[in-house]
């Protein structure tokens, strides 16, 4: 029976979750009661498929949150208040459309994930009578209803079991207790690092000698990077420095960028602790990076083309925002960016996923927090 299927997949998640992420096992809830299952089809007027009972027996749902455990598809697993409340909105929309179809939004679909920052959300098919019973699809805001995840929950769970036990190969990523589910890393071009360094008055594509060490960095960049990005923020500025340093390094290795005489000798001379060269545009290391941007524009690589600009604002630039930017670009190269990060930080202790009350009280002078510190000043009023 596909309701063993959901127990056994619900047995091989949790167990999975426990080891590898714990707190986002946390968020998994107890399970719901017989009663609140049989009054939440009477209330919506439809039958679950046994594997949807089953499911809620095992969890009524996930915890909001950025640590909830969420599908592969990236939807939070519902409760049996979501079901309703997710549903009831999903049936609003459709009564606004002339007449139900199909592959939109019908009245016996039922909510059972929610992407929570749009509707679109996993769906079980409770038509009962028909071949499709039990069925799971998913919703898009843009597109409408779209099935064949897989012919029953149970099978769905399983495949997501399988995903996580399969590990980095399918993109599953720890950190700090909490699951990630990365894009596969696609593979990369291979450039030769032998190329004749470019004659001065070559033409090439700009590249931004703007930057300076004090420009400002915006929470913005920060907040994006949750509790890795609440340290950065609260690390002293050489630690800082240090980080950005080694994040860069980092960056030019994987990206080949390295190979280059040029860029190896500005970060060798940086970690040294020497001053960077005047910014020129017809300098060594800046005509090797306009010459990696030609070369990255005509081949499309718009992450090679990105790792040349980070090299100059790493060197040029703000250590604040350049430790954010690297670690952003490293991400398409490495699943392990995060766990790099902590350790280039010195892997002190990690602070809670920061909030707007966190950015508002934050007092660094290399951050412009100034819309949070407002609102935060309000609040205490």
């Amino acid at each position: 029976m596909t309701s063993d299927l959901v127990q056994d997949s619900w047995t091989r998640i949790n167990a999975w979750l426990r080891e590898y992420a714990p707190r986002t096992f946390a968020t998994l809830r107890s399970p719901a009661g017989d009663g609140e299952i049989t009054a939440a089809q009477q209330e919506l007027g439809v039958t679950f498929p046994p594997d949807l009972v089953a499911s809620l027996l095992r969890h009524n749902g996930a915890l909001e949150g950025p640590e909830a455990f969420r599908f592969s598809s990236g939807d939070r697993l519902l409760g049996v208040s979501g079901i309703l409340g997710d549903t009831g909105f999903m049936r609003g929309i459709g009564q606004g459309l002339d007449g139900e179809t199909e592959d939109y939004w019908l009245h016996d679909y039922v909510k059972f994930g929610s992407y929570d920052v749009t509707s679109d959300g996993l769906l079980v098919d409770c038509r009962t009578g028909r071949d499709s019973f039990g069925a799971i699809g998913r919703f898009f805001d843009e597109t409408g209803t779209r099935f064949g995840k897989a012919d029953s929950l149970g099978e769905y769970l399983a495949k997501e079991a399988d995903q996580l036990e399969r590990g980095q190969d399918a993109g599953i990523v720890t950190f700090n207790g909490r699951l990630f589910r990365e894009d596969p890393l696609p593979a990369r071009p291979k450039y030769s690092a032998d190329e004749p360094l470019p004659a001065p008055d070559e033409p090439l594509p700009e590249l931004n000698l703007s930057y300076s060490p004090t420009d400002l960095l915006h929470v913005s960049h920060l907040d994006g990077h949750e509790e890795l990005g609440a340290l950065i923020a609260t690390l002293p500025h050489e630690r800082v420095v240090e980080a950005a340093r080694k994040q860069v390094r980092r960056l030019a290795v994987e990206t080949g960028l390295n190979n280059y005489p040029e860029v190896r000798a500005a970060l060798n001379a940086w970690e040294r602790g020497e001053a960077p060269p005047q910014p020129d545009q017809t300098g060594p290391l800046a005509l090797r990076l306009r010459a990696v941007l030609a070369q990255a524009d005509a081949g499309r690589d718009r992450t090679r083309r990105w790792a040349a600009e980070q090299m100059a604002l790493g060197i040029w630039g703000s250590p604040y925002r350049s430790v954010c930017e690297s670690a952003h670009i490293r991400s398409h190269f490495t699943l392990d960016w995060r766990a790099d990060l902590h350790a280039d930080l010195g892997h002190s202790p990690l602070p809670p996923i920061p909030d707007d009350r966190f950015w508002g009280a934050l007092r660094n002078p290399a951050i412009d927090s100034t819309w949070y510190a407002a609102q935060y000043t309000q609040d205490q009023d």
